[in-house]
């Protein structure tokens, strides 16, 4: 089953050939904030499974020192983005990428930071595979890769709406469901990178920030 990356649960609808998430205008500023402390003062950001394209239009917008390169494997999805894209006007916001995370190679040379919001809990675990490995290739020294989204973490309570989160999703895909964050710690450190900031988000989220050694 193809997954469509920050699509689960998030009331995507259609506005035209672009699409629509109203959790993407909810978590926007507050993530923003950390990539405020986290990205680098200048580069190449390359964004996976950028979804219907509002936060690459955001981030943009508000990063306009970094060039933003946004990607997505669905389809309908990089129609969104591009049309996202071209009402924005960015001369800092690149045309979308066909990009599967769990395939090799990616249509990319390399990048200073490396973005995903809410595709790892819904894809398989190949993704997240992927996207370590993609990230321990394309990454310089000290590079990060930040991932947003609902995780489960030895020693802390999941929250009781996570937890129904995640029965959801296993019920429409086995292959998805909610990650624990040892597993993607060993996940990161079998590709040479190290989690240097764990950042608790509203509405039981984390950002997780993994650099490359």
């Amino acid at each position: 089953m193809a997954y469509r990356a920050g699509a689960a649960g998030a009331g995507i609808r259609a506005l035209g050939v672009k699409r629509h998430a109203p959790a993407a205008a909810r978590n926007a500023e507050p993530i923003a904030a950390v990539l405020a402390q986290e990205l680098p003062q200048q580069g190449l950001v390359l964004e996976i499974a950028s979804g219907t394209g509002e936060h690459a239009v955001f981030m943009a917008r508000r990063f306009s020192q970094l060039i933003w390169q946004p990607s997505d494997r669905d389809a309908e999805g990089l129609i969104s983005i591009a049309a996202w894209r071209e009402e924005a006007g960015l001369a800092n916001l690149r045309t979308p990428l066909a990009l599967d995370a769990g395939a090799s190679p990616w249509p990319v040379d390399g990048c200073d930071a490396i973005l995903c919001i809410n595709m790892v809990h819904i894809s398989p675990w190949s993704a997240s595979e992927g996207l370590m490995r993609g990230a321990g290739r394309l990454l310089s020294a000290g590079a990060p890769l930040i991932l947003y989204g609902p995780y489960i973490e030895e020693g802390v309570e999941t929250a009781a709406s996570n937890m129904a989160f995640d029965a959801s999703l296993k019920l429409r895909d086995p292959q998805w469901g909610l990650r624990e964050v040892g597993a993607m710690d060993r996940l990161a450190h079998e590709n040479g990178l190290y989690r240097s900031a764990r950042h608790q988000m509203p509405a039981n989220n984390l950002m997780l920030i993994y650099r490359a050694k």
